[in-house]
């Protein structure tokens, strides 16, 4: 089953919700909603599903246009973020609920019901009510419930949030080669740029209700189309840093110099933005282009084992991402290393010009 999105726009009271979106999913394929808090990542499902309907445009599934039809009337299922289960039912007959509804075998409905929990690592809780479960347990309760069913669409509005970090990790490995192996269309929305890459699959950038980008997670991370797509797709988002370009080099606030290497020799001579991950930035140089910049410590915001370094000089702000425990105190003086040779470069709308070759890693 192939989903297109036409030229959806969706707008309440006069407000637009989503404008012009356009999206082909392929069948099999799995496609992560990647954007901000209310950016417009459930609003876009629920056009999905059938459960709104577009204000202007139209969605086709398999080539028939489904705009106005009825979402019971559509062959999906979708998990939210906030669980939602059958009190008076066990995990078994909520699990088994949808495919007594389509009248499935006794033995099928056994099979499949016990194949999913056991996927979700719920089979010694089959016999439990939902009052009885945890929060993670009652959410892997409700997302084994949509993906028991054949379902040729399968929506997941942030479902891995409640769960503890070794059972995200493995589940999201499972869902990747479940649509694989079933050949339905799995849509997965999630405010972290993090999630979408341990995702991959297909990523659409969404921002204020519009599509910055989609393609490929790996192309779209490391080739967004914009600073907006740049800064959406990076936790914590790109630093972005003013230059100007020579014949010969680059200069930062007209003070801070260095020849254009291999990689930016393609670019010609005037005023660009610069993009730079904060887990390219290093405390120790890397390469021999790194350049070294004495900077101030504003904060060190420590994160369980990673550290967000926030620190300042007299011509840019930049934030580093940094592996482990480090402790800085503020107004601090170090010294940072600038990758020079893993700059993107933007035109002064923010259109892409440049995107580094040498890329390893996040």
């Amino acid at each position: 089953m192939s989903l297109i999105l036409e030229n959806v726009s969706k707008s309440v009271d006069g407000q637009p919700w989503i404008t012009d979106v356009n999206m082909t999913l392929e069948p099999g394929s799995f496609n992560v909603l990647l954007g901000r808090t209310l950016a417009g990542k459930t609003t876009i499902m629920r056009l999905m599903a059938g459960l709104d309907k577009p204000t202007t445009g139209r969605i086709l599934m398999n080539g028939v246009d489904v705009t106005g039809v009825a979402v019971r009337q559509r062959n999906l299922s979708m998990v939210y973020q906030q669980f939602i289960n059958y009190p008076n039912l066990t995990v078994y007959e909520n699990i088994a609920s949808p495919l007594r509804l389509a009248k499935m075998p006794k033995k099928v409905i056994d099979e499949r019901v016990h194949a999913t929990a056991d996927m979700l690592r719920i089979t010694p809780l089959l016999k439990r009510f939902p009052a009885e479960l945890s929060g993670g347990q009652q959410q892997r309760t409700a997302m084994a419930r949509a993906l028991v069913k054949d379902a040729e669409l399968i929506l997941f509005d942030e479902p891995l949030v409640n769960l503890d970090y070794k059972l995200r990790e493995e589940l999201r490995a499972e869902l990747r080669e479940l649509f694989r192996q079933r050949n339905c269309i799995g849509v997965y929305a999630t405010t972290e740029p993090n999630e979408a890459l341990a995702l991959g699959g297909h990523t659409a950038v969404i921002h204020e209700g519009r599509l910055l980008q989609h393609g490929r997670t790996p192309e779209v991370y490391h080739r967004p189309n914009t600073i907006e797509t740049a800064e959406m797709f990076s936790e914590p988002p790109m630093n972005i840093v003013k230059a100007k370009v020579t014949e010969s080099e680059v200069t930062f606030d007209e003070t801070v110099h260095f020849q254009l290497n291999a990689d930016l020799r393609m670019l010609e001579p005037g005023q660009y933005n610069f993009g730079v991950r904060p887990s390219h930035i290093g405390l120790v140089p890397h390469a021999d282009d790194d350049l070294e910049l004495p900077v101030i410590v504003d904060l060190a915001e420590i994160s369980g084992s990673e550290t967000f370094l926030h620190v300042r000089n007299d011509h840019m702000n930049l934030v580093l991402h940094l592996s482990g425990v480090h402790e800085y105190s503020v107004d601090q003086k170090i010294t940072v290393y600038f990758p020079t040779h893993k700059l993107y470069a933007f035109d002064l709308a923010g259109q892409i010009i440049h995107a580094p070759h040498r890329l390893t890693g996040v």
